[in-house]
């Protein structure tokens, strides 16, 4: 029988793939360059099969290498997860959350599960507000870490997943076709809605605001139910939506920066280790598109690499 990975190799091979750089990946993990390298020639050999080859001045991973990045992730979060299972000094306390409810649906299902496995005896504290509010409670010392559309002009955040930004319409309605777009965005102040309205504007498009809300359900219901176009990042795509690009009449989009926003705390430990869970479960969640609700593994979900959505792509219904 073969003898187990090496969980060290296997941190030392994500890092690569993270930074792109043995050089750099070798300042993560404290270690020489020419271990890391011998690390990887290890692991290499234990699979029997290439794992990054060059591309310019990074290192690219192979599919081989790709394949085995998913695996990488899942490995050391157990590891990690089933040492603070018999940690006695496991953190305790409360810590306050916020995220606006885009990302909510889509993101908190596996960080909560995630983090509270690792450290039941935190209680967490949740509440779903659009960006400038939580921005507002992190610097009255209301919350301790929040989840945010990143935005240079509202404070710095830590920005850990980059989304595309898309047009979004009915897939069983002709929405778009109108003369006159009907449009669902969130309030004034959303920085979604400023780039979809200077993009309509610069191509001359005829438009108007027929639903604003910061809910993202309700901006949901006037998509779904072909009243009106949005725009949302991939991760709040739905089924019954279909995207709309360039060869539809409409622009190209700015990303969309998601990032992490830190409050004054007396519990930093609390807020790090959350923090890394969230940032953890960002990079690796992907977007089910097109697939069969029968067969699809949420299980390994969070452990799997985005995959794009395509313009005139349409998401099954419900």
């Amino acid at each position: 029988m073969k003898s187990p990975l090496d969980l060290d190799q296997l941190q030392t091979f994500i890092s690569i793939a993270d930074t792109g750089s043995f050089t750099r990946a070798a300042e993560e993990v404290h270690r020489t360059q020419s271990a890391v390298s011998m690390q990887m020639r290890r692991l290499e050999e234990r699979i029997g099969k290439p794992l990054f080859e060059k591309d310019g001045r990074t290192n690219r991973l192979t599919e081989e290498g790709d394949k085995l990045l998913s695996y990488a992730r899942r490995l050391l979060y157990l590891n990690r997860e089933t040492l603070a299972a018999f940690d006695d000094r496991r953190l305790e306390g409360t810590i306050r959350i916020g995220t606006p409810d885009d990302y909510a649906d889509r993101f908190l299902p596996e960080i909560m599960a995630r983090f509270t496995r690792s450290n039941p005896r935190v209680e967490l504290t949740v509440i779903c507000e659009p960006t400038p509010g939580l921005v507002e409670h992190i610097k009255r010392g209301n919350l301790d870490l929040a989840l945010v559309t990143h935005n240079d002009v509202r404070g710095q955040s830590e920005v850990v997943r980059r989304e595309p930004l898309l047009w979004v319409t009915s897939a069983n309605h002709a929405t778009h076709e109108q003369e006159t777009l009907p449009m669902a965005f969130g309030r004034p102040n959303c920085i979604w809605r400023r780039a979809a309205v200077d993009v309509l504007d610069q191509q001359n498009r005829d438009y108007r605001i027929l639903f604003t809300s910061f809910s993202a359900t309700v901006i949901t219901a006037a998509v779904l139910s072909g009243l009106a176009i949005s725009v949302l990042p991939e991760c709040a795509l739905r089924p019954g939506m279909r995207v709309l690009g360039e060869a539809d009449g409409f622009g190209a989009l700015p990303d969309c920066r998601i990032g992490i926003m830190r409050g004054q705390t007396s519990r930093p430990e609390i807020v790090d280790a959350l923090a890394r869970h969230i940032s953890e479960s960002l990079d690796n969640i992907s977007v089910p598109v097109g697939e069969d609700p029968g067969t699809f593994d949420f299980a390994a979900l969070a452990f799997t690499k985005l995959r794009r959505t395509k313009p005139n792509q349409i998401l099954p219904g419900w």
